[in-house]
């Protein structure tokens, strides 16, 4: 039995395998780069097609969207969003305990106030049966988030959205290429978030986002909202008049010519990417105690991220509290040259910014609704027993020539896993 690396054995990865870069830079996207810094339409107010007005009219080709309108983040999107949908002060919009901040942050930035829901042991998404207990007569909104890559349940949310009248705004931040029975996730509800920042799946060269929906008049509002409320017509000149409320997040034709170009090769990586991960999981879905991501039927995961659940009872661990048991593996498969981190330190609920009512001064959006403020550490167990029980792997799987470095990982958890005294050990330690 091969002596574990953090116990002064040889890792399973060595060094000069650890690193893997993403996004791929290629001479395509050099050239759309040059390309684009010597055209004279460097932002996407300009009259006639831009790098900016191409992305969009590509992007929603490829996916199948009725409209896409490129801004500066997928943050901003997910706003803008809200604003076209009337989302406003003494609305409440539910989103998931378990998610990037920005999803939680985007009602506020609208003075709405998000009211969290519990998520699905299983695919760590929104979970349907707790967002419909939390529905009140201000709510306004659903905010299901594909986190990591796995569709939520499309049918059952737009379903309680129809029953009580409820928009929803798809964050898809994650999961360009998902589908849910048959459908890209993003196109299903009123209208869905992307974000094109530097470590998706299909990336910009910094920050950037897009809004795709199936309706005219949401895309339309969503361009003015993006361009300080000013109408922008081809062939007529700027009147610097803002009809609406409006912002500055518009997309640069620099970040849009590097997205176009790296929108070229997302079949073929994608392609790559699914056969690499679904071959690694495979693996280590022979491992006990072991729980892989998975999709779900009638769905496409695009794997942005994978996340891993450990059962404690597998290892004899059952009054060990799940974090010793994750902190003792993360230290094993770290040493093995597996880079397994912790993603989201705590539920939503949690965040200062949600606990302490950090908004625009004098408690608003919350003193408008009186909704009481979540006590950190309570309520959400199933996101509060996720964030304690998992790790995740991030990026290294993005690389469309990862399938060697999977299998070493795959071989580094089968060697840890081969030790599940020295394992049991560590936790209770830590514990």
């Amino acid at each position: 039995m091969s002596k574990l690396a953090a116990f002064g054995g040889s890792a399973v990865v060595p060094r000069d395998r650890r690193r893997v870069d993403w996004p791929l830079v290629e001479d395509e996207d050099r050239k759309a780069v040059i390309d684009a810094l010597g055209g004279s339409r460097m932002v996407s107010d300009t009259d006639g097609a831009n790098p900016v007005s191409a992305l969009e009219e590509h992007w929603a080709r490829r996916f199948g969207f009725g409209h896409c309108v490129a801004v500066s983040t997928g943050t901003s999107a997910l706003s803008l969003a809200l604003a076209a949908l009337g989302v406003g002060p003494g609305d409440e919009v539910i989103v998931p305990a378990l998610s990037f901040v920005a999803t939680g942050l985007a009602p506020v930035h609208q003075m709405a106030v998000p009211v969290f829901a519990d998520i699905d042991p299983v695919t760590f998404n929104i979970d349907p049966d707790d967002v419909e207990r939390r529905i009140t007569d201000r709510t306004a909104a659903i905010i299901p988030v594909h986190l990591h890559g796995a569709p939520a349940d499309m049918d059952r949310i737009t379903a309680i959205a129809r029953r009580h009248g409820l928009a929803v705004v798809e964050d898809a931040a994650q999961a360009p290429g998902a589908t849910h029975r048959g459908r890209p996730v993003g196109g299903i509800g009123e209208a869905g978030a992307f974000s094109l920042q530097v470590t998706k799946n299909i990336p910009t060269c910094g920050e950037g986002g897009l809004l795709v929906t199936g309706s005219a008049d949401i895309a339309e509002a969503v361009r003015k909202g993006r361009q300080f409320g000013e109408v922008i017509e081809a062939g007529q000149e700027r009147d610097y008049i803002s009809y609406t409320l409006g912002w500055n997040h518009k997309m640069n034709a620099i970040q849009a010519a590097f997205t176009d170009a790296q929108l070229t090769r997302f079949d073929d990586y994608e392609r790559a990417r699914q056969r690499n991960v679904a071959a690694f999981l495979a693996r280590l879905a022979e491992l006990p105690g072991l729980r892989v991501p998975t999709a779900l039927p009638e769905t496409t995961h695009a794997w942005h991220i994978l996340r891993f659940r450990f059962d404690r009872a597998a290892f004899g661990l059952e009054g060990v509290p799940p974090e010793a048991l994750r902190s003792a593996l993360r230290r094993l498969l770290r040493a093995e040259g597996v880079p397994m981190s912790r993603y989201q330190l705590m539920p939503l609920p949690d965040q200062k910014v949600f606990v302490d009512r950090v908004g625009f001064g004098g408690g608003y959006p919350w003193s408008v609704t009186g909704a009481p403020a979540p006590v950190a550490g309570e309520g959400y167990p199933v996101a509060r027993e996720v964030v304690a029980g998992t790790l995740t792997l991030q990026k290294r799987h993005l690389h469309p020539g990862s399938g060697d470095l999977l299998g070493l990982y795959a071989e580094a958890f089968e060697k840890v896993w081969a030790h599940p005294d020295m394992v049991a050990t560590l936790a209770a330690a830590a514990s």
